[in-house]
């Protein structure tokens, strides 16, 4: 183990609590709104989302709206230390259990996405992202960029915003946050 995994931990506890909090204390509608305003240059392209767990802020009715357009698919797990799969995604697919308790397609077409709509626990002003530390998107973001241009948009409560992270050479930067509050593009 590294010595930034404890810092690391200790960001993840703190921002857990922090978007707990920003769950109960509002609903999802405005961050879905200004999510779908961020998707719609881009409709058309495969898109990936994710099916929210925990206290995860809810992309699906983003992702149904985008679905319209073009094929919209959601991770697959593929092993420790492997990539994300997408497997296409309809609000009318049949889900089952997958890694980490959260839904996956019981079947259908694989995805490879040009937007992903990205889950994280934290996120800095520079549009870095603290996840849950199995380091997922991060293998799966760098994959996808090797081979051309990929937007990943992080969607959290603005609550889950930390001045700084912990971050390692292999984390992956993100495009662009939407909150509740609108758009957040890094500065360059």
């Amino acid at each position: 183990m590294s010595d930034i995994q404890p810092l690391k931990a200790a960001a993840r506890k703190a921002a857990f609590a922090r978007r707990k909090q920003a769950r109960s204390a509002q609903g999802d509608a405005q961050a879905t709104a200004h999510l779908i305003a961020a998707l719609l240059p881009h409709k058309g392209k495969p898109l990936a989302g994710y099916m929210p767990i925990r206290t995860e802020i809810d992309p699906l009715p983003a992702m149904a709206a985008l679905q319209a357009f073009g094929p919209v698919g959601v991770p697959v797990i593929q092993g420790e230390g492997q990539p994300l799969k997408f497997r296409a995604w309809t609000p009318r697919a049949e889900m089952v259990e997958g890694p980490f308790r959260a839904k996956i397609p019981a079947s259908g077409d694989w995805v490879t996405p040009q937007i992903l709509i990205v889950p994280l626990v934290a996120f800095t002003p520079k549009a870095m992202r603290l996840g849950y530390g199995g380091g997922f998107y991060d293998r799966t973001l760098e994959g996808l960029r090797a081979r051309g241009p990929v937007t990943a948009i992080g969607f959290a409560y603005s609550a889950q915003e930390a001045a700084d992270l912990p971050l390692e050479p292999t984390d992956q930067p993100l495009d662009m946050i939407v909150t509740e509050n609108g758009p957040l593009t890094p500065p360059n």
